[in-house]
């Protein structure tokens, strides 16, 4: 038995290697550019040790993206659980469209981010977008939405939730779906209400569902980078940049590949905290609930 369980670890191998090579590879080589002054397309360049990253914290604009990516790594998290909670309980009960309600809610997702944005756009722009034509009929001035970066930030945010809302919807289905019925059964024979019931016994129970979507939400939102881009990409300025926009920003616009690595790096440290501390978080909770 032991030999056979030998033999299947090389199945790990190709993985492996995929790993090495689109990951690992990648990521050591911008960790090496994170240290240099480079223009990212010349052959020349110097090492500059840790200035790179001590730009960092003196960097206004960076401030901006990082304000920008905890709101809506934390904001579409937050809309995306509630609204797919509230979307899974509501489905979770049959009735007739059922399904095409679903449908709907998930179709978003099907859709790419990037595109997504090109269509928001035309919800949004100033002249002749779908919202400022609807509040023209009743008389008010025509809105420039993008023009400021609060109300830019908050409309990416919500644009990305609805986006995506159907993930966290069909996570939370699953969840539902497996609790079994006795709990609730006994929980209204012995005369709880509704909401007792879910707060004393759907809600914990939820946990691993819970743990999944606000994980993998959060990741998300840390990252947003498609959306950003087609709808304003990163303006008025820079006030709506997230890290993973303004990398692409100092790398391609700005021509400054090792500040850009540096951005990068910080990035991807900071979404492996986070998901690592709530991820922890949620895996002590599962074992007190045991």
């Amino acid at each position: 038995m032991k030999k056979r369980n030998h033999r299947m670890n090389f199945f790990y191998i190709p993985a492996l290697l995929l790993i090495l090579f689109f990951v690992l590879g990648p990521l050591l080589e911008a960790i090496r550019i994170s240290f240099t002054q480079w223009n990212g397309y010349s052959q020349d360049y110097k090492y500059i040790g840790w200035r790179n990253y001590l730009k960092l914290f003196q960097d206004p604009n960076f401030r901006t993206a990082f304000r920008n990516t905890i709101i809506y790594g934390f904001g579409s998290t937050l809309l995306q659980n509630l609204l797919g909670l509230a979307y899974a309980v509501f489905l979770n009960t049959r009735f007739r469209g059922h399904s095409i309600v679903r449908t709907f809610i998930y179709m978003p997702v099907m859709i790419s981010s990037l595109i997504m944005g090109y269509i928001i756009y035309f919800f949004v722009q100033y002249n002749g977008g779908i919202f400022n034509e609807i509040i023209g009929l009743f008389g008010k001035e025509p809105i420039d939405w993008m023009a400021n970066g609060n109300r830019g930030v908050i409309i990416i945010t919500l644009m990305n939730s609805w986006q995506y809302v159907g993930i966290s919807m069909v996570i939370y289905m699953a969840g539902l779906q497996n609790i079994p019925k006795m709990y609730l059964e006994a929980a209204e024979i012995d005369g709880a209400s509704p909401w007792q019931r879910f707060c004393r016994i759907t809600l914990p129970l939820l946990l691993p569902s819970i743990s999944s979507a606000v994980v993998l939400n959060l990741i998300g939102g840390l990252k947003l980078y498609d959306i950003i881009i087609s709808l304003s990409e990163g303006g008025p300025g820079f006030s709506t940049h997230s890290l993973a926009s303004y990398v692409s920003n100092q790398y391609f616009n700005a021509q400054n590949a090792g500040y850009s690595a540096a951005v990068g790096i910080f990035t991807f440290l900071f979404i492996m905290l986070v998901s690592n501390l709530f991820t922890t978080y949620f895996n002590r909770k599962e074992v007190d609930m045991g």
